[in-house]
């Protein structure tokens, strides 16, 4: 039974937990420590001055299902992932029997487990690789890539119509993309697999009996460019280094070269002769001579030439395994089966039918502590904890040994610790630095000890990397792999295989959010449970919303959707309800065309731009009618429609107004529109208007003004025609009537006011100023003359004096008899005439007035005013 015990995967009690090793400073009840774990050093080999050591990691039983690897090409990807076997269509294959119509490509666990088994319908595979996300890319003949995940699922593109009619020889991938060698010779490149844009590189220039005999890339990350480079070995004896812009001949003499490889720090290459036998390391831009090896096998096969790590060059023969170090020494490991290298950044795993091992140099903190006769601190503080454990005083001794440097001590012991692969060693290291650190807290007074985040990073990390290298799970991922991976994309690698529970306890440990995980359960779940709906969405509703297990952060959206794909639409419709963000609801629910629910959704979210997205959806999808009666049952929708249409949409406005029996609102939207139409359209929506404020008793004044803004419209038109080079239209009435006295057409404007029934008060005041403005001073007193003026004649008095005729003036101010003798004194006062204020006020008796009038005088007027005041004072 499987089981998180202590943050171990196990199957059973024998798998023990790292523990919690930060315990008190000394112990009298501690058992002896025991001595059955073997020595480190016996996997070590040593190559020139450093170690190297070779772990098996796993025993493989795929020769059950019948697989021999030299009938295989065989990828891996990197950071201990998955590994595809294609067969070798270049080897004999062994007839089983029955065998499948069609060719497959197995898909298997770094421990030899089954992940998947991918059909295959397209034409010969020319390459496979891996990218970061462990998706499996493989790529054709004829250039059709396709990038599977380990569920099976895949996208496809392809490489162009080049590849398409020259095929493809072979490829090179790195993280992110690939490059195809096509058959004329020519390089294409994709940088990225999610937006795969095909790129020829630029041409390496063979001449028609040239050929290329091997050849690697650079990946951008290593080159100045930042794109990617090839390295391309060629039958002449030299190599070509191409990129997007150029392809420069290195000159060199030392080929023709079998194999090219390339360091994964991208500083170094090695180039094999296979016919002479010979390699030659050299830096990537080809201007440094590192080292020669001569492996004495001149002609011999060489399967494969990888490095392990940035350190040495692995060669593989026929069952043999040589590493070539910077100086030409070498180790020899002998097997019996063919072994297929998959090279990491640490190392390289050397897969053969029966075992699964990683070879790589010892890391120095693991050589510090173990070496044989180290003298490094770290190695004293292994041996203080194993005299602590048998209680013998040496221990204390040790410690105090090696007080000075016991910080560096511990951090050597952490690190060798992640870097070891033995639990019981890792368990015994982290003893001893915990040991170390609580002398080191003692010295601080509890203060604390800077690398204790370390120390307990590493505990937890210890916990998930040995969870994951467990057998079932089968990911050999090292310490030196994980850093670079990230526990992000270990935690996706967990959940590709469908190891939600090993997942979520991973996350937990690290402390990292675990919504993507409970997400990925529920979609997996609808994807392959076999049970009805209610029960799938009750199991799904319970994990995700009750008890402990509970997230409140999880999003339901994406699993609803995953049910939608299924064709479970009412199982998503339920989960979809589960949601508390409208914004993520909305859409979902408008793919699964549930448009009347979309619309409440984002109704009661209250989010008006959310609204507003589904009523443009829906407006695009439905008829006028449709929709409208769609959004009737939600005022708040009808609100926003009718916002929208007022401001951006005219007709939309009139077809809303006509569909919700709004005729007043419909009548005054046309008559707004009909402010910018030209004649002819303005006066039938004015008719059109007209005939909707007809249907309401409550209107009867605007069907009134319509109908006399008609008759003016038109009288305006038979004008213009009438009186050429002058424009009436838009004026208003009075505006009209002005004119046309302005223009001397007073028969026009009286008949015009006639017509209107134009007040007798407005007309006079528009003939007032018309005549006053044509300054028409004659028959502005024929006019005055005509009858009694019903605005009185003030208004004369003030227009003349506007237009600056301060005689005309004087002329209407003796009319002025509704005015009083005061007010009449004024406005002679307004026109500097103080003889006439004078006279009038002399007719009044107004002593007083003629005193203040006096002072502002000169002249005769100033003599008639003394005349007066002297009279009116001797009575």
């Amino acid at each position: 039974m499987r089981a998180w015990t202590s943050g171990f995967y196990c199957t059973s009690n024998s798998c023990s937990s790292i523990v919690d090793v930060s315990q008190s400073r000394h112990s009298t009840t501690m058992a002896p420590l025991t001595t059955d774990l073997p020595h480190p050093t016996t996997q070590w080999s040593l190559l020139q001055e450093r170690f190297y050591r070779k772990v098996e990691k796993y025993t493989l039983d795929w020769h059950q299902d019948g697989i021999d690897l030299d009938e295989y090409q065989v990828v891996g990807a990197s950071c201990g992932g998955a590994i595809a076997l294609i067969r070798d269509e270049n080897r004999i294959q062994n007839y089983t029997g029955k065998t499948a119509t069609r060719p497959a490509v197995l898909v298997y666990s770094a421990s030899g487990r089954l992940i998947r088994k991918i059909q295959w319908d397209k034409s010969r595979i020319r390459g496979a690789g891996w990218s970061d996300s462990e998706s499996l890319i493989l790529v054709t003949e004829t250039g059709i890539v396709r990038c599977y995940d380990l569920s099976g699922d895949f996208s496809q593109f392809n490489l162009g119509k080049d590849a398409e009619d020259n095929l493809i020889l072979s490829v090179r991938f790195w993280s992110r993309g690939l490059v195809a060698l096509l058959g004329n010779n020519r390089l294409t490149s994709i940088s990225r697999y999610d937006e795969p844009r095909p790129r020829l590189l630029a041409s390496p220039g063979l001449s028609p009996d040239a050929s290329i005999t091997a050849w690697s890339i650079l990946p951008p990350e290593h080159t100045l460019s930042r794109h990617v480079e090839c390295l391309l070995a060629t039958n002449g004896g030299s190599v070509l280094v191409a990129d997007a812009i150029e392809s420069q001949d290195q000159m060199l003499t030392q080929g023709p070269f079998s194999h090219v490889a390339v360091s994964p720090d991208g500083a170094f290459v090695a180039l094999y002769n296979q016919r002479k036998g010979k390699m030659w390391v050299v830096s990537a831009d080809f201007q440094r001579s590192l080292s020669e090896w001569e492996s004495g096998r001149a002609g011999e096969e060489v399967r494969e030439v990888v490095w392990c790590g940035n350190d040495a060059v692995v060669v593989t023969f026929e069952g043999e395994v040589v590493v070539v170090g910077p100086s030409g020494g070498v180790l020899t490991y002998y097997y019996d089966s063919t072994p297929h290298l998959l090279p990491e950044i640490d190392g390289v795993s050397i897969l053969t039918t029966e075992h699964y091992e990683l070879l790589h140099r010892v890391p120095d903190s693991t050589a510090a502590v173990f070496s044989i006769g180290s003298t490094h601190p770290s190695s004293t503080l292994l041996d203080a904890l194993t005299h602590l454990h048998n209680s013998a005083p040496q221990a204390d001794a040790a410690i105090q040994l090696i007080r000075p440097s016991l910080a560096e001590a511990v951090d050597t012991c952490v690190k060798a610790a992640g870097v070891e692969w033995d639990v019981g060693w890792q368990k015994r290291l982290l003893e001893a630095a915990g040991f170390g650190k609580s002398y080191l807290e003692g010295e601080l007074g509890g203060a604390g000890w800077a690398g204790v985040e370390e120390f307990v990073g590493m505990c937890e990390a210890l916990r998930v990397l040995n969870a994951v290298r467990y057998y079932e799970i089968g990911i050999p991922i090292s310490w030196e792999q994980y850093q670079r991976l990230g526990p992000e994309m270990l935690i996706e690698r967990l959940l590709a295989r469908r190891q939600h529970f090993l997942a979520l306890k991973v996350a937990e440990s690290l402390h990292l959010s675990t919504e993507a995980i409970y997400v990925h359960w529920a979609c997996t779940k609808i994807r392959h449970s076999s049970a009805d709906e209610d029960e799938i969405a009750h199991t799904i509703i319970t994990k995700l919303t009750q008890g402990k297990s509970g997230r409140r952060g999880v999003s339901f959206d994406e699993i609803a959707r995953t049910a939608y794909e299924e064709g479970r639409v009412g199982l998503a419709t339920r989960l979809l309800d589960h949601e508390p963000r409208a914004g993520r609801q909305v859409p979902l629910l408008l793919s699964m065309e549930e448009d009347r629910g979309a619309l409440g959704k984002a109704v009661e979210s209250g989010d008006t731009d959310l609204v507003y997205f589904v009523l443009l959806h829906l407006k695009r999808k439905y008829s006028l009618a449709e929709f409208f009666r769609l959004i009737s049952a939600f005022p708040i929708a009808m609100d926003l429609v009718e916002n929208y249409a007022r401001e951006q949409d005219v007709e939309l406005l009139k077809d809303f107004y006509y569909q919700d029996d709004r005729r007043v609102d419909s009548a005054n939207v046309i008559l707004r529109e009909s402010l910018e139409q030209d004649l002819r359209s303005r006066l039938d929506k004015l008719d059109l208007s007209m005939k909707l404020y007809q249907e309401s008793k409550e209107h009867v004044f605007e069907v009134k003004a319509l109908q006399e803004s008609a008759r003016l419209l038109t009288i305006q038109e038979s004008l213009e025609k009438d009186i050429q080079d002058e424009k009436f239209l838009n004026l208003s009435i009075s505006d009209t009537i002005f004119k046309l006295i302005e223009l001397s057409q007073p028969s026009k404007a009286d008949k015009l006011r006639k017509e209107f029934k134009v007040p007798d008060a407005r007309f006079w005041w528009i003939k007032i100023r018309a005549l006053v403005k044509n300054r028409d001073w004659h028959e502005l007193e024929q006019f005055a003359k005509s009858k009694k003026s019903p605005i009185g004649y003030e208004p004369f008095v003030n227009e003349c004096i506007a237009s600056g005729n301060n005689t005309q003036a004087a002329a209407y101010i003796a009319r002025c008899s509704n005015l009083t003798s005061r007010q009449r004194v004024e406005l002679y006062v307004k026109i500097n005439d103080y003889k006439g204020a004078g006279q009038d006020a002399f007719k009044a008796r107004d002593l007083l007035m003629l005193q203040e009038l006096r002072p502002k005088a000169q002249g005769s007027a100033a003599r008639e005013l003394d005349s007066w005041i002297a009279q009116l004072s001797t009575k």
